[in-house]
């Protein structure tokens, strides 16, 4: 059986799909853009943005009961590798040295001209 996870502090899903589904105990968050909830706004950098995705998931965690602790693999979207280090340093302020598992990849595009979206996997 599957529960359909939606807070209100993070953007609202922009297609067909929910901001996060849980389902035998682990919960499957969609990507999230670097869209502030209350103003609609994106940041301008790469840093903010990932603090902003990153941010938007703890949200939806939140919601569903859990923290970033829970995370145990996520995935983060680049406009373009060269953000690499500057992302990954905003990345690893929200971790407390059990980090989970990753990857990192640049595509073409994201969604609203974003440069990061992050999704992630987290347990009960």
């Amino acid at each position: 059986m599957k529960k359909v996870i939606c807070s209100q502090n993070a953007p609202g899903a922009i297609g067909p799909y929910s901001q996060a589904i849980e389902a035998n105990g682990m919960v499957f968050v969609s990507g999230q853009l670097p869209i502030n909830a209350e103003t609609g706004l994106m940041p301008e950098s790469a840093e903010d943005q990932a603090d902003q995705s990153l941010k938007n998931i703890s949200h939806i965690l939140s919601e569903a009961g859990l923290t970033m602790a829970s995370i145990v693999k996520t995935t983060v979207f680049l406009a373009d590798m060269s953000m690499f280090a500057a992302v990954n340093k905003v990345y690893a302020s929200y971790f407390n040295g059990d980090f989970p598992a990753r990857s990192a990849v640049a595509v073409k595009a994201l969604p609203k001209d974003a440069l990061v979206e992050i999704e992630c996997i987290a347990v009960r």
